[in-house]
């Protein structure tokens, strides 16, 4: 009798099992637009350099300064806005104590925006690390290690427009952008001073 039990139990089990690995096997993939875009991955990209590549030396100050061409896709559903914040976090101590530059702050660009630089303005522009708005080029110094920086695009889509004025601190942008931020992208470029 015991037997029966437990070869019963036996076939509960694999058809258990069974079950599991066919609902798994056909799980179905987006039908529709909007599912596709429920999937899709919010990201920041650029034409000029690739993830982790170099920067080219007309975005930085061996050339003209102007800012890199960017595109964004997957932009969350409910974003209204995007910020773009990039730094330099390899500033030498010597230089600047908190080892960090900020080289381009830029907030209130519309939802709809799918490319940014290097011409024309688009949003709004905070102060930059030389208290300036608008963004200024790579430009790491020589005489110290180390000689190649790391530059970090950060593009932050969030579920309103910052009520704030242009010519704004990062750290005014970063207060304002809290408890809205619906997704954050990421681009890192190198350069090297010539």
């Amino acid at each position: 009798m015991r037997g029966a039990y437990l070869m019963v139990g036996i076939g509960v089990l694999v058809i258990l099992v069974g079950l599991a690995f066919i609902n798994k096997s056909f799980t179905r993939a987006p039908h529709t637009e909007k599912d596709a875009m429920a999937t899709s991955t919010f990201s920041i990209t650029s034409s000029a350099f690739e993830q982790n590549g170099s920067i080219p030396s007309q975005y930085t100050c061996d050339g003209d300064q102007t800012p890199p061409p960017l595109s964004i896709s997957g932009a969350p559903e409910g974003t209204k806005s995007f910020a773009l914040i990039v730094i330099d976090p390899d500033v030498p101590k010597q230089v600047k104590p908190d080892g960090i530059f900020l080289h381009w702050l830029l907030f209130n660009i519309p939802a709809y925006t799918t490319t940014i630089g290097p011409t024309g303005s688009i949003g709004t522009s905070g102060a930059n690390g030389m208290g300036k708005e608008g963004y200024v080029g790579p430009c790491p110094p020589k005489e110290y290690e180390p000689s190649e920086h790391r530059y970090f695009f950060h593009l932050y889509a969030l579920d309103t427009m910052l009520g704030l004025e242009a010519g704004v601190s990062e750290e005014e942008v970063r207060q304002a952008m809290e408890g809205h931020i619906v997704a954050e992208a990421q681009l890192i470029g190198k350069y090297k001073k010539k």
